[in-house]
């Protein structure tokens, strides 16, 4: 990977948390500039087989999460922001930072809900009921977390997600 791909990609991811850290949303003009530059930088390096990798890489950073979006576990920023990633590094680096961002999302998430303690003292509830009144069983209260929507902004897990994709690279620009 060249040094302006990771710079690209280094600075949009870095916006991007700043945004949705602050405001839990991802500009467009922010995904577009960046969808943007990777092609145009394709284009210029390497001519037509240049936009075929960042299309390619697009795709590879919108579809997988498609299903995550309708889902309403992610925003369209997030999306957005993927297929921006995937114009700059292409498919296989977009990919991995999307694997590793899901795994960081889940932890999170898995924390987020542990250390909730209004989540804690739902699960404390529903299990007394399960042993106690099993015929009297409401899990109203219980199945309310969800509406509620323990949220948290997914570039939280992205960033620890493509600094990972980097310390596994083998062509670390920074080593030599």
């Amino acid at each position: 990977m060249a040094h302006i791909e990771l710079g690209l990609a280094a600075l949009l991811l870095g916006i991007a948390f700043v945004c949705d850290v602050r405001a839990m949303r991802i500009p467009n003009k922010l995904t577009l500039t960046f969808f943007a530059s990777g092609l145009i930088y394709h284009l210029s390096s390497e001519g037509l087989s240049g936009v075929i990798f960042s299309v390619i890489g697009v795709l590879a950073g919108v579809l997988p999460l498609i299903a995550l979006y309708m889902l309403k576990g992610i925003g369209a920023g997030d999306v957005k922001l993927f297929g921006a990633l995937g114009a700059i590094v292409g498919a296989a680096l977009s990919m991995q930072v999307l694997m590793y961002s899901i795994l960081y999302g889940g932890l999170f998430g898995i924390v987020l809900l542990v250390l909730n303690q209004t989540f804690a003292k739902r699960i404390v509830a529903f299990a007394v009921s399960l042993f106690a009144l099993p015929r009297n069983l409401h899990t109203d209260g219980f199945m309310t977390l969800k509406k509620n929507g323990l949220r948290f902004p997914f570039m939280i897990a992205v960033v620890p997600g493509a600094i990972t994709t980097c310390c596994f690279m083998r062509e670390w620009p920074f080593n030599g």
